[in-house]
């Protein structure tokens, strides 16, 4: 695909076929993210990828711990914003429930979809994404940097992904059913999958700030 078209085409997709990706596939597109810059080339990612019954042992647990109300983040995360950063929160927020029929004031179908989440929208694979221990502010900018160039090449393959904060509710759980070290800390996870173009969610676009509002070029 024209890198353009790649870019214009990447959204957060919400509901995914179950039919698998091929390994070769998967490995191509996670290569390719590879190549993604860091501060000193230091590569300060690691990603775990859950595919048959890793990612259905999840989908059938993290929905319980959560209604539990057992949650353990190895970053903190309140959600709160302030101004035209709130502005554009409730703005997306309306979006979605806009393409799902949901009203606003509908609170239960709202925290269904919410918990599609913890279901990774049905996608057959989700890959989390961790930091070493050690690292922090400047080391989370290299990995949205990789995990960017993840999703294009995602989207450039036919595929589609949702990434997803809120997984990293449940970082002791997943650490624990994967087996991952406890000195990579969860940042966020990526449910991917082919899309269903048919249906209304996958449709559902947010809107941008102006231009002129985010980028001054200054010239002499």
């Amino acid at each position: 695909m024209e890198f353009t078209d790649v870019v214009a085409k990447r959204r957060s997709i919400r509901a995914f076929h179950a039919k698998p990706v091929a390994k070769e596939i998967i490995e191509r597109v996670f290569r390719l993210g590879l190549k993604a810059p860091s501060n000193c080339n230091t590569q300060p990612w690691y990603v775990h990828i859950a595919s048959g019954s890793k990612i259905e042992y999840l989908r059938s647990a993290l929905p319980d711990k959560f209604m539990a109300g057992q949650l353990q983040l190895d970053y903190p995360y309140d959600g709160v914003y302030q101004g035209e950063f709130k502005v554009r929160q409730y703005a997306a927020a309306q979006a979605l429930y806009d393409s799902l029929g949901i009203a606003r004031e509908d609170k239960v179908k709202r925290h269904q979809a919410f918990m599609r989440n913890f279901t990774f929208f049905d996608a057959p694979h989700v890959a989390f994404f961790y930091l070493p221990e050690e690292f922090g502010l400047r080391e989370a900018c290299d990995l949205g940097m990789f995990a960017q160039t993840v999703m294009l090449g995602l989207v450039n393959e036919g595929l589609g992904s949702c990434p997803q904060t809120a997984l990293g509710f449940h970082a002791g759980t997943i650490k624990e059913s994967l087996g991952i070290p406890d000195d990579r800390k969860l940042m966020f996870g990526l449910s991917f999958g082919y899309p269903i173009d048919e249906e209304p969610v996958n449709a559902c676009l947010t809107d941008r700030a102006l231009f002129s509002e985010l980028v001054t070029i200054h010239e002499d």
